[in-house]
């Protein structure tokens, strides 16, 4: 499960995290499913601080999907 492919998929406009995550309201809906990926500007412009008024990511969703893909098949080969 990924959040940023779901939330892209399911809540393309973003209405689901700007009503939740009110500090990212004013970002582009380029930008509203994976803030730290927007450029400085952008972050500037909406007024979002990653670290400050906005976490930075705490999972590396590449890595994590990695890692279940590996666990999957050592529980195959047993």
């Amino acid at each position: 499960f990924n959040p940023i492919t779901q939330g892209t998929k399911f809540d393309p406009d973003g209405t689901y995290v700007r009503r939740w995550c009110p500090e990212l309201a004013d970002l582009p809906n380029k930008w509203i499913h994976a803030p730290w990926t927007a450029p400085d500007k952008v972050l500037r412009q909406a007024n979002v601080e990653l670290g400050g008024n906005y976490p930075e990511p705490i999972v590396d969703h590449a890595e994590a999907r990695k890692a279940a893909l590996n666990a999957f098949a050592s529980i195959k080969k047993s």
